[in-house]
């Protein structure tokens, strides 16, 4: 009988223990975030806009998104005379953010969208010496710099819950519209 008993009780501790890690992996699971689609990025001269991302499992803790646009600026150089040339040297423009945008999980299921957050790159503040961007040879004080053109050629989207990064992808000009993840 004593037997019996041992055999029993340890049935039914391994039997617990099994029900414990089945509990454990499914809420690990559940915790998941489910990509259903991913954003795709378009660039247009200085901004890039991000379109359909499709994100579940998000709980109702509002998950936030920010797109941060990196790119150059090319600007045309002007000679004491007057006579203008193309600059040889594209410097970085100042990056810019989307800022965080909340993907409306919170009121719906757990579901969050990615429907149009837009970054766009500014020019460079102050405005690069002629120098820097390579008008005038040695780079001579008497040539005037005036902005040409602003191109976003990156972007990095990272969409943070509860300050834990649960998703985050580069994007590049020319490259894959999904990206390539972070």
């Amino acid at each position: 009988m004593r037997k019996s008993l041992r055999t029993m009780r340890k049935s039914m501790w391994l039997t617990g223990a099994a029900l414990l890690a089945v509990a454990a992996t499914a809420s690990i699971a559940l915790a998941a975030v489910n990509v259903k689609s991913e954003p795709t990025a378009s660039f247009s001269g200085a901004t890039v806009t991000l379109t359909g991302g499709e994100f579940s499992g998000l709980g109702n803790i509002e998950a936030k998104a920010e797109l941060t646009a990196t790119g150059s600026a090319t600007y045309t150089c002007t000679n004491p005379q007057g006579h203008a040339s193309p600059g040889q040297n594209p410097v970085p423009a100042q990056p810019g953010s989307s800022g965080e945008v909340g993907l409306g999980n919170s009121e719906h299921n757990g579901r969050g969208t990615i429907s149009n957050l837009e970054a766009s790159v500014t020019a460079p503040e102050p405005p690069p010496s002629a120098k820097k961007v390579g008008c005038g040879g040695t780079g001579s004080t008497k040539w005037t710099v005036t902005l040409d053109t602003l191109t976003a050629t990156g972007a990095h989207l990272v969409i943070t819950q509860k300050n834990k990064v649960v998703f985050c992808r580069n994007y590049t000009l020319g490259g894959p519209a999904t990206g390539t993840a972070c």
